[in-house]
């Protein structure tokens, strides 16, 4: 698979310098981490998951959390279960009968509730069904007195059957953003992350529970970055998991609103990027900017200023917008690739004439910049991501 899936190829061409490049779950991790993109949860009673799947309702769909947890009741817990058993058994069947290939599904990894819930999907599922089309779990409330538990038995699973499922664990408990506790505990996960690093393909945030805490609910007229005690978590968080030297990949938390409801304030994107030029001059177009879209979209641009790669997603209709986020200019791609070819220069001009390129400090970007660009594609010189939508 790879992002973009929902533009023809005449429009990928006419759009891109350099084309997105395809991934699945065995690709190299370090792609892989920051190739979700906007990663889409549903229950796990939605009884027809695979059927979407199959018939490709959302072709942008690139990653996907099949969630035993919070979205589902208490009382629907082995409902949920079963049906994810039937999902997986209904998609080998589509493969073995050609009706999709294995690669053209997206990423797939279930949330679970606790420990005891991932051993039980793991190794105890009397009907002997198996899990392997699966590319990871997510942990939620992963702590320093779980987390162990969580990644032991991914691993056990994985040598036992000579397989490579991920682990996601989700940061959102009050441990680690009360003060009081929060950087001791921040420490002991990240030692016994470094233990699995392997294992860990992303860590998460999760916002939504961090807001529980003090009773708070963004509404969609602010971003995460705006709610200053989260996004004081947030920024710890960034420091103690985002450094280049541990190459971890972490990602945004969801965004809760779709446009379907009134607003309070204007919206505050620049109204230029989504005017487009055609036949007939220049058209607005506002439905880009409408009510809670242009909040998800400045929600995004803060996201990838502060290092985060991707973004949980509730939503279909958010697929397009978040994965055209993280396309790469042909200005930046430029820059990079003229940083990676000359480190034995110490500084330039960049090709652009707007910004001198420092090739030491500047490195570990550029680096960001070539893997991004892998993923998501580059950009021609003149073309808005809004194209991308």
């Amino acid at each position: 698979m790879k992002h973009y899936g929902h533009l023809s190829k005449k429009k990928l061409d006419s759009i891109f310098y350099k084309l997105p490049e395809t991934f699945n779950r065995n690709t190299k991790k370090e792609v892989l981490s920051h190739s979700l993109g906007a990663t889409l949860y549903m229950p796990s009673t939605k009884e027809k998951i695979a059927d979407d799947l199959i018939i490709k309702k959302h072709p942008s769909l690139t990653s996907i959390v099949i969630c035993l947890e919070d979205a589902i009741g208490d009382n629907e817990v082995e409902i949920g279960m079963k049906n994810i058993f039937d999902t997986m058994e209904k998609l080998n069947r589509a493969i073995n009968e050609d009706l999709i290939k294995e690669d053209e599904l997206p990423l797939m990894f279930i949330r679970v509730r606790n420990p005891q819930q991932l051993k039980k999907l793991l190794f105890k599922n009397n009907n002997g069904q198996k899990l392997n089309l699966l590319c990871g779990f997510n942990l939620p409330k992963f702590t320093s007195k779980n987390g162990i538990l969580y990644l032991d038995a991914i691993e056990e699973y994985n040598i036992k059957n000579n397989t490579k499922l991920y682990a996601m664990p989700i940061l959102e408990t009050p441990e680690i953003i009360y003060k009081e506790t929060r950087i001791n505990e921040f420490m002991k996960i990240k030692g016994i992350i470094d233990s699995y690093k392997d294992l860990v393909l992303n860590v998460r945030i999760g916002a939504t529970d961090f807001s529980s805490l003090y009773s708070i609910r963004r509404g969609m007229d602010f971003t995460i970055w705006d709610i200053n005690v989260i996004s004081d978590c947030i920024t710890d968080i960034i420091n103690i998991f985002n450094r280049a030297e541990d190459n971890y990949t972490i990602s945004g938390p969801v965004w809760e609103y779709f446009s379907n409801s009134n607003r309070l304030l204007k919206p505050t994107l620049r109204e230029t990027p989504f005017i487009k030029k055609g036949s007939q001059g220049r058209k607005k177009r506002l439905d880009m900017i409408d009510k809670a879209i242009d909040g998800l979209i400045r929600e995004i641009i803060l996201d990838k200023a502060n290092g985060l790669v991707g973004k949980t997603i509730i939503h279909p209709s958010h697929i397009s917008f978040v994965n055209a986020m993280y396309v790469v200019t042909q200005e930046e791609y430029e820059d990079a690739a003229n940083i990676l070819s000359s480190q034995d220069i110490g500084v330039f001009k960049s090709e652009s004439g707007n910004k001198m390129n420092e090739v030491k400090p500047h490195t570990n970007w550029a680096m960001e910049v070539a893997l991004m660009a892998k993923i998501y594609g580059v950009i021609k010189k003149g073309i808005n991501y809004t194209d991308l939508f």
